[in-house]
């Protein structure tokens, strides 16, 4: 998924499902399971298996955490955009 932003920049911008595939796969390379991996988080199950999914709002700090338990980490810069107005 791609927003738009001025000056021709794009942002590129991973949705649910995309997050979801990566801690899925990572989780599997790993060997563990959705069990081992909200245990080892301190999550409940549905969690992660929402989340694996891509349904659901999870909490900022819960996917953090879950990233850090599985050695990954998301990159996020923020800063101010000034828009076009249309």
């Amino acid at each position: 998924m791609l927003i738009f932003a001025p000056k021709s920049q794009y942002i590129e911008i991973m949705t649910q499902q995309e997050i979801g595939n990566v801690i899925k796969e990572r989780r599997k390379k790993l060997g563990i399971n959705q069990q081992t991996l909200a245990d080892l988080a301190s999550v409940a199950v549905n969690t992660v298996v929402a989340i694996e999914r891509g349904e659901g709002n999870p909490q900022l700090a819960t996917l953090l955490t879950i990233l850090d338990t599985l050695g990954l980490q998301i990159d996020i810069n923020i800063k101010q955009l000034d828009y076009e107005t249309v």
